[in-house]
């Protein structure tokens, strides 16, 4: 089966919130004009699936403003969720017709989409466009490795405040408070799915969430939204070395 969805309206290269970190980070002035002959946004509702496993994918894509998640479904029915896709990370592999796995929309999503054809034919012409894939995939391979270590070997503690760090430093919408030092972010998973992605119960997660806010680690603002008072503490909480680790 082949996607389609709806597209909405292409804004500007100059003015997308993910230009200097997406794939087309270091694209020239007249590599972005090709890009832009071939791009066309998509927007999602949260809970809307972008794409099931197996599906034929006639576009890849960098993800602009919201958060998706990666899923992968056993023959039992039993479902696994193997990554997050956070703003500025890509969308689907040149050179494979379908999704590897199930994507979801967490929160509602806005993607700019390349079809994939001109896409994989831009990527030979242009050496900026392959080296910025290739590098996003090295650290995307880097990520995965030390999640294994997070899911092997860190505490619950250390899991959840990791997670939280992922998100508060990739999430585009965070907004730095500069006057009282504090970050600011929407937490776009519910404690169901932050107990699925990080092996934990769903009695453990809203502990060990509680346990941070009473230690002032993090402070919550209704059922999502999270402030951060110390990023320093937060990574140290999270077991990372505060430089920005493995999780920048």
């Amino acid at each position: 089966m082949t996607l389609q969805v709806p597209q909405t309206h292409s804004p500007e290269c100059g003015e997308c919130p993910i230009r200097h970190r997406a794939v087309c980070a270091r694209c020239e002035a007249d590599e972005l004009e090709v890009l832009e002959q071939i791009k066309y946004y998509r927007s999602f509702e949260a809970g809307q699936t972008i794409a099931w496993s197996g599906d034929k994918m006639d576009f890849v894509a960098s993800v602009v403003s919201g958060i998706a998640t990666l899923t992968q479904t056993l023959e039992d029915g039993r479902t696994q969720m193997v990554g997050l896709l956070l703003p500025s990370d890509f969308v689907g592999r040149p050179g494979r017709e379908t999704a590897a796995y199930n994507v979801t929309a967490t929160t509602d999503i806005v993607m700019c989409c390349f079809r994939r054809k001109p896409f994989e034919e831009m990527m030979v012409k242009t050496p900026h466009v392959a080296q910025r894939l290739l590098e996003m995939t090295l650290d995307e391979l880097d990520a995965a490795r030390e999640w294994m270590l997070l899911l092997g070997r860190k505490t619950a503690r250390e899991k959840i405040a990791s997670l939280l760090l992922i998100i508060a430093r990739r999430d585009a919408s965070v907004k730095l408070q500069t006057a009282r030092g504090r970050m600011t972010f929407e937490l776009p998973l519910t404690r169901e799915a932050m107990a699925d992605y990080l092996g934990l119960t769903l009695e453990t997660v809203s502990r060990q969430v509680s346990a941070l806010k009473r230690d002032g680690v993090i402070e919550l603002v209704g059922k999502r939204q999270i402030i951060v008072p110390d990023m320093d503490l937060l990574a140290s909480e999270a077991g990372d070395d505060s430089d920005g680790g493995y999780l920048t």
